[in-house]
């Protein structure tokens, strides 16, 4: 990860809602066990997501769709994205949150902006701020309001799932 580090900060954040923020407390979240559950036991699924209760954040790529998820629930989605395209297809799986940075600029792609990056995936794979029209280079774009309210909710660890 170079010279980002790996954060950890305190459970409390902003809960986001519709566009509406207030604040909330969470316990730990793992992914593959929901809060409370045994260990090995499968976490619920959130209703009408492709995602568990496990996650912080979900994504359909097929439906190029995401949502934010509170303690089982969802507080922002579904919300429309842009993933990779062909040949950078955004990876499938259950991720963390690995680190996030405000006014990320890609050394890759010509020192071009990523506001509100939330890095989750290997290989510099995020959740942004950036075209909807167009295919990603793996990526997870979003529209202004929502790169900022998954920017603001999200923290490091928090769970990602992408179907």
């Amino acid at each position: 990860m170079g010279k980002h580090s790996k954060v950890r900060r305190p459970r409390v954040r902003a809960a986001v809602t519709a566009g509406l923020v207030g604040v909330g407390t969470l316990g730990s979240v793992g992914v593959g066990h929901a809060q409370g559950a045994p260990t090995g036991a499968a976490a619920p699924m959130v209703e009408g997501t492709p995602c568990t209760a496990a996650a912080s954040a979900c994504v359909d790529l097929e439906a190029k769709q995401a949502w934010l998820i509170d303690d089982g629930q969802v507080v922002r989605g579904p919300v429309p994205m842009s993933p990779g395209g062909p040949g950078h297809e955004t990876p499938r799986g259950d991720f963390r949150v690995e680190w996030k940075n405000k006014n990320h600029r890609s050394a890759e792609f010509n020192n071009a902006p990523m506001p509100f990056a939330v890095f989750f995936a290997e290989g510099g794979i995020a959740f942004h701020q950036g075209n909807l029209s167009t295919p990603s280079a793996g990526c997870v774009r979003l529209g202004a309001e929502d790169a900022s309210a998954f920017y603001d909710f999200l923290q490091v660890d928090d769970g990602v799932q992408v179907r």
